[in-house]
């Protein structure tokens, strides 16, 4: 059997020198396993890690760890689009309102899905919460001039339960551009409520 294991490192070991890292985590994983359902001697696992890793030692929680954060990335990534696409669905389609309503709605609760899993898994779930609010505030300034065109004190009243929600978000969540965006909104609407009386 050691004869064999040598030669088997041997052949793994130029194998090494050529794969790609995609192809290199794969066999890292299969070690560990190996590793841990006692298919080979730990020794021998430990020198094939060693070989597979470089030298640079992975432990066996720090593979699944990176799975989790590319996993995390993704999703974040999904969530980000949901704006550029609520967007498009309620500012440059020709659907009907009650349509452009109801995408609006299902990604509101989709993102207010992905706030809750966030949060019971630990991460940051400030991508989530933000993308919520946008599709809040952009479901909410178009029922408003959807329904009242020509009265801009409701577009000035639903801004302002906008900065509410978003100060009550930034307490909630302990997100500090939250509430910035709360004050900033404030005073963006002070001025034009202002500037229209004028």
């Amino acid at each position: 059997m050691t004869v064999s294991f040598f030669l088997t490192v041997l052949t793994l070991r130029m194998d090494v020198l050529l794969m790609e890292d995609n192809r290199k985590t794969v066999i890292i994983q299969e070690i560990l396993y190996w590793k841990q359902n006692k298919m080979l001697p730990e020794h021998y696992c430990d020198y094939l890690l060693t070989l597979y890793t470089e030298g640079n030692r992975i432990e066996e929680e720090e593979l699944p760890k990176q799975k989790e954060k590319q996993k995390h990335y993704i999703s974040s990534a999904i969530f980000l689009l949901f704006i550029p696409i609520t967007v498009g669905f309620l500012y440059f389609t020709e659907l009907s309102f009650i349509l452009q309503m109801a995408i609006s709605l299902i990604f509101l609760i989709i993102s207010a899905a992905g706030i809750y899993y966030y949060q019971v898994k630990g991460l940051g779930n400030d991508i989530p919460v933000t993308v919520a609010a946008f599709i809040v505030l952009l479901f909410s300034v178009k029922a408003v001039l959807e329904y009242f065109p020509e009265q801009i004190i409701f577009l000035y009243i639903i801004l302002a339960i906008n900065c509410i929600i978003w100060f009550w978000v930034g307490r909630k969540f302990k997100l500090i551009y939250f509430s910035i965006s709360s004050y900033i909104g404030f005073l963006m609407i002070v001025l034009l409520v202002f500037m229209s009386f004028r």
